[in-house]
């Protein structure tokens, strides 16, 4: 009797948890933490996903340099200290300090500098080598073998395919042994001399990539506080931001964010708008060339599905089949530009993408169910997120509609109208602690009555004309259940939102849907629970963001696995997380800006401001911000109260 064959296990993604990664995409640099790229895992240099230079190792007088430190520098480089004891001097003090300045671009600074009380000589030695692998391949488990090296010029040369990549020297080495893929150099260093070889890495002898491969559209804006951290955090969001940027292949003048390095240095449709929309505050450049590109790939014609924003699947947890990031992007895409152009997008840019915008609702007329509901994806289960992202379409898209002078406005209105009575009757299950939102209904209408991250959307409403923030599905009496439950240590980690209850089977706190703190899901709970009221809860999930913040070198990961904060408890790296990640970093940005509760509505001239209440973090200022196309800045007391510093002239303070 034959026996079924089992599945093929899909390749283990090389965990990158302890690496530190550079980043100007599409640009890249990953490094273990003493800065000795080995050639193991994912280690290398890469352009556009090609891995250039996978091992350049160090030795210096005959030995291994001690690793004494890694950091990052910024966004795209970072600095590798050790040191050397030469045995020039007695006793136990290295003589020798080294310190590496690696960048995304391939460039590297190596510095030499002699502690020693009479002059050194010192052979360095750098053994070089690649696979020319593309990174998915790495990803896959199917990297090659090192190709053979060749002399070119002042360094080695390696091709295969017609694809070839150059490591250069300056200065030149003393020999250059093409067997090995060897650099050497003999050094003389003087008491107190420094001595610095640069290497560059490309893709021909003289091709370096610039650190910045798109016109940034976002402003080089600030944060300051009483508690120090926000602006480490604010200001790394914003540099990790800028780094993820990518051109568009069909419009090089447009940039989108990539989703994240190293596993998705690419377009992600949902999380590109997404990361776009709370970067707003930061301009509404990065939106409005976002919007752009995902309108030039919305399928066209009059079949069910035109007007949809094609995405791939993306895993949706043990309990539910895969969801269509597509659907997510058709209904952000309305969103993202009706609030963009309250936060200043120039009329003439929100009248070209006002068509795309009334196609992604069109979809949407189309794609709902009898229920009144979407399903995601069809036939499959109504979700609680889905539900939500409809209903904020709905909304929003009747604001746009109505400020642009287009029909339709009243449909849309009456549609969120029914979608909120039958959300509550269907989607809200009660029970004597209060009661709480399914998870999704399954086609056959049995709820599912996990409780998850993904209900935090339920809480984000979206922002209309006038400073006012859209109505919700849920009534004020299960907002308030609701933000009871995302604020209790079930789901409340102490360092961020869990993606689905510690009381729930299955929980995993490394799974990326059914336990993992996701930065994006607590940044969107946060706001919402702020912009709804509810001090405590949003202020307990601001303080463990900026607690994990630090943790992780204020450059948060997509996800991490928090157990129940206790003393002396920290946060853990997910091995296969990106960082950094769009959402991530934009969601540093978003997180702030809810804290002062800035409220703009651009074509008015009004701005309001909402702070949350109690100043959880002490006086805040913002300056560098965007209101209108002109620089916006507000300052929160320790009282909470709310002062605009620097704004448009024409733009008034309301609400």
């Amino acid at each position: 009797m034959a026996h079924p064959v089992p599945p093929a296990r899909r390749p283990e993604l090389p965990p990158v948890h302890g690496a530190v990664i550079c980043l100007a995409a599409p640009c890249l640099a990953i490094s273990p933490e003493h800065g000795q790229l080995t050639g193991r895992g994912i280690e290398g240099v890469y352009r556009a996903g090609l891995r250039l230079l996978s091992r350049c190792v160090l030795r210096v007088g005959g030995r291994d340099p001690v690793a004494v430190q890694g950091r990052s520098l910024g966004a795209d480089r970072a600095a590798f200290t050790a040191t050397v004891r030469t045995g020039a001097e007695a006793g136990p003090d290295p003589d020798i300090g080294v310190e590496r300045v690696r960048h995304a671009d391939g460039t590297e600074r190596i510095t030499l500098r002699s502690y020693a009380t009479r002059s050194v000589r010192l052979p360095v030695e750098l053994a070089l080598g690649t696979d020319l692998a593309e990174l998915a391949a790495i990803a896959a488990g199917r990297a090659g073998p090192e190709l053979p090296a060749a002399v070119h010029a002042a360094g080695l040369r390696w091709s295969t395919g017609g694809i070839q990549a150059v490591v250069t020297a300056d200065p030149a080495p003393d020999d250059a042994l093409a067997s090995t893929g060897l650099l050497r150099w003999q050094l003389e260093l003087g008491p107190g001399e420094a001595r610095t070889i640069e290497l560059r890495t490309g893709r021909d002898r003289t091709t370096r990539a610039s650190a910045g491969q798109v016109a940034n559209p976002l402003a080089d804006a600030r944060a300051e506080g009483d508690d120090p951290r926000v602006e480490a955090w604010f200001r790394t969001s914003v540099e990790d931001l800028g780094a993820l940027l990518l051109r568009d292949p069909e419009q090089p003048g447009d940039a989108f964010a990539a989703a994240g390095a190293p596993w998705r240095l690419g377009l992600a449709q949902a999380e590109s708008l997404w990361a776009a929309r709370m970067a707003l505050p930061l301009g509404t450049g990065l939106a409005a060339a976002t919007l752009r590109v995902l309108a030039r790939a919305q399928a066209e014609g009059r079949g069910p599905g035109a007007g949809m924003i094609p995405g791939p699947l993306r895993g949706a947890g043990p309990q539910l089949p895969p969801g269509c990031t597509g659907t997510e992007a058709t209904l952000a895409f309305p969103v993202v530009l009706a609030e963009a152009r309250l936060w200043g997008l120039p009329e003439e840019e929100v009248a070209r993408l006002l068509p795309a915008a009334e196609r992604c609702l069109g979809w949407l007329r189309g794609a709902l169910g009898e229920d009144g509901f979407l399903a995601d994806p069809d036939p499959g289960p109504r979700r609680c997120e889905t539900q939500a992202h409809v209903h904020r379409a709905a909304l929003l898209g009747a604001d746009l509609l109505d400020g642009c002078g287009r029909p339709g406005a009243e449909e849309w209105r009456d549609r969120a109208a029914r979608l909120r009575e039958r959300f509550r009757a269907e989607f809200w299950i009660d029970g004597p602690d209060g009661g709480r939102p399914a998870a999704a209904l399954h086609p056959d209408g049995r709820p599912l009555l996990r409780l998850t991250g993904a209900a935090a959307h339920l809480l984000d409403t979206g922002l209309l004309s006038g400073g006012r923030t859209a109505p919700g599905l849920l009534d004020r009496t299960r907002t308030e259940q609701l933000a009871r439950l995302l604020g209790a240590p079930a789901m409340d980690s102490g360092w961020g939102l869990r993606s689905m209850s510690s009381r729930e089977p299955g929980h995993n706190p490394f799974g990326h849907r059914s336990g993992a703190v996701r930065v994006h899901e607590s940044v969107v709970a946060l706001s919402g629970l702020a912009q709804a009221g509810f001090e405590k809860e949003a202020a307990g999930l601001l303080r463990g963001l900026l607690d994990a913040a630090e943790t992780f070198g204020y450059r948060l990961p997509e996800m991490y696995a928090a157990g129940q904060r206790t003393t002396g408890s920290a946060p853990l790296p997910h091995p296969a997380a990106c960082r950094p990640a769009a959402v991530a970093a934009a969601g540093g940005v978003h997180a702030l800006v809810a804290l002062a509760g800035i409220l703009p509505d651009a074509p008015a001239g009004t701005v309001a401001l909402h702070p949350l209440p109690g100043a959880p973090l002490g006086s805040l200022r913002l300056s560098g911000l965007r209101v209108s196309e002109r620089p916006f800045g507000v300052r929160v007391s320790r009282l909470g109260l709310g002062m605009v510093e620097e704004a448009a002239d024409a733009l008034q303070l309301g609400g």
